[in-house]
């Protein structure tokens, strides 16, 4: 038995499946629900990618570590590393909840394959996200006027952010099969 013959009979006995067979098969609350869960994993991942790209680059904290400081402790943000990378965390797994959601509802479009609608759905979630930090979070929520290479790297932190969160997204949605578009991987068995 191949690695994707096998792959596809674990998939298929341990994940509940999409497309329009799991609709009929699965009560739209319990899809809604998988959906959010696998955007939970997603942008759990999603955003330790995104700090991992954005640390060495800015090397600075998230601005959370600011909203800590402003909204909670009223001290330097510097003093709640831990504090401003949790909330940050925690940001990142909720905004990938919805995502996973809004992925799921968004079916319409079967002509695409899901790892592709990931990833494109996946950027332009990822920016909307940065739009909003920028406009609302930082500069109305914070008072946080960014440099310009400062801005541009904010952006380019949340583009990772969903191309990461669309990529986990999209190639672990079930699209129609299609025997045409099967590959098979030989390990050498």
């Amino acid at each position: 038995m191949s690695v994707s013959d096998r792959l596809r009979r674990l998939r298929s006995t341990s994940e509940p499946r999409e497309g329009p067979e799991a609709v009929e098969s699965q009560s739209r609350g319990e899809h809604a629900a998988y959906a959010a869960a696998r955007g939970l994993q997603a942008g759990f991942v999603a955003t330790l990618i995104m700090t991992a790209f954005r640390l060495p680059i800015l090397r600075s904290l998230p601005p959370s570590a600011n909203f800590w400081a402003q909204y909670v402790t009223g001290d330097d943000p510097a003093d709640h590393p831990i504090a401003g990378l949790a909330l940050h965390l925690l940001y990142g797994v909720q905004a990938g909840a919805l995502f996973g959601a809004l992925f799921a509802l968004q079916d319409a479009e079967r002509s695409i394959e899901p790892e592709q609608r990931g990833l494109v759905w996946g950027s332009v979630y990822g920016m909307a996200l940065s739009a909003f930090g920028s406009q609302i979070m930082l500069k109305e929520l914070l008072d946080i006027r960014l440099g310009t290479d400062e801005l541009a790297l904010f952006h380019a932190g949340h583009l990772v952010y969903g191309l990461s969160l669309g990529a986990w997204v999209g190639s672990r949605t079930e699209g129609v099969e299609d025997p045409e578009h099967e590959y098979e991987y030989d390990n050498g068995n």
